[in-house]
């Protein structure tokens, strides 16, 4: 049976002074009524019951995970004592799953991805599990690309590898790139024969457990220490031992990009990874001046395509600027050129190393 395995853990720092240590962007309703991480389930849910949804997070957020999915069964909800990459993290809950079902397939994914077409993304999840089960595939999926796009890494796949499954098609990977500059970004969307790496993939527990003994056998000598203690009294000490003695790898590194037999199924669906808060401004409806405001309260005059974010109450006003982002807590005001709202990371790694600023992180 089809696994999700929801990566929850990440600090959110880019969206920073909404998304904080104690709080950060996938626990946060960006985009309507319900969280990311919520969002990420409810589109799922067609296709994946809860009892086999996998949410892997920090141990200080478990509890907000069980707050915000009441439904996921509390032993599926792991707490990572500390963040070690996504490799552990992809190991860990392989392990767990083959406990359950020795049999079953997982699809890994990210918690604070915004997708379209939620129909589409599912049927593409089906056909991937239906390649991995048929063999020992590893599947991701890949977003076709429609600008030359420098923040994401892409995937290359063989132009002339290319199989019907179910209702898409499935190419042969080559390689995985690197984020590109500009003039390689252009070079791969000319070529034709390269997807953005979203980030998610597909595989049988099986399959990626082997992968690990092959390509990451120190990653593995831990999962042979965990598994005596899979649905145990000692699971929860065994995980945290497990993650201490694991080395911090990500799964593209230390393992797509080495093993063969990897495919990609290209992703006909909307697609963002929400990295900043140009993404915000860029995903939100504008006013007639291209304004995202998300406050009743504030006031524009000769400004023009700025983002303004308040859940205080304050009256916000904009007088002759543009392409700002301007965001405001209770506790702190961000102003940010949009095109260099990447830089947010920089404000929040300077002030945790402040003493008397890192409470506000």
């Amino acid at each position: 049976m089809l696994h999700a395995v929801i990566m929850a853990g990440g600090s959110g720092t880019r969206f920073w002074p909404r998304s904080t240590e104690s709080r950060p962007k996938q626990f946060l309703n960006i985009f309507g009524d319900r969280t990311m991480l919520q969002s990420t389930v409810d589109r799922i849910t067609p296709l994946i019951s809860a009892d086999r949804v996998w949410i892997i997070t920090n141990d200080r957020y478990v509890d907000l995970v069980k707050e915000q999915l009441p439904n996921i069964p509390a032993n599926n909800i792991i707490g990572e004592p500390v963040g070690k990459n996504t490799a552990p993290c992809v190991a860990a809950a392989a392990t767990l799953i083959q406990d359950q079902d020795p049999d079953g397939t997982m699809a890994v994914l990210p918690a604070d991805h915004l997708i379209g077409k939620p129909k589409t993304f599912l049927s593409i999840l089906k056909t991937a599990e239906s390649k991995a089960q048929k063999e020992d595939a590893l599947l991701t999926i890949g977003i076709e690309p429609d600008h030359p796009e420098t923040g994401y890494g892409y995937i290359e796949f063989d132009k002339d590898s290319s199989e019907l499954e179910g209702e898409h098609e499935i190419k042969k990977v080559n390689q995985f790139r690197e984020k590109p500059d500009l003039k390689t970004a252009k070079e791969f969307i000319a070529s034709g024969n390269f997807l953005w790496n979203s980030g998610m993939f597909v595989w049988k527990a099986s399959t990626i457990l082997q992968k690990f003994k092959e390509h990451l056998p120190t990653i593995y000598e831990q999962v042979k220490q965990l598994k005596p203690s899979v649905g145990t009294k000692k699971q929860k000490a065994a995980i945290d031992t497990f993650y201490h003695g694991c080395t911090s790898i990500s799964i593209d590194y230390g393992i797509m990009e080495q093993a063969d037999s990897v495919f990609v199924v290209p992703g006909s669906f909307e697609w963002d990874d929400v990295g900043s808060w140009r993404a915000v401004y860029d995903l939100r409806d504008k006013d007639e001046d291209g304004n995202v405001i998300q406050t009743k309260m504030a006031s524009t005059v000769d400004s023009n395509h700025n983002l303004i974010q308040s859940d205080s109450g304050k009256m916000i006003a904009l007088v002759g600027v543009e392409n700002l982002a301007v965001v405001e807590t209770d506790n702190a005001i961000l102003v940010c050129d949009l095109d260099n709202s990447q830089g947010v990371k920089k404000v929040v790694n300077k002030l945790r190393k402040d003493d008397e600023l890192k409470r506000f992180v």
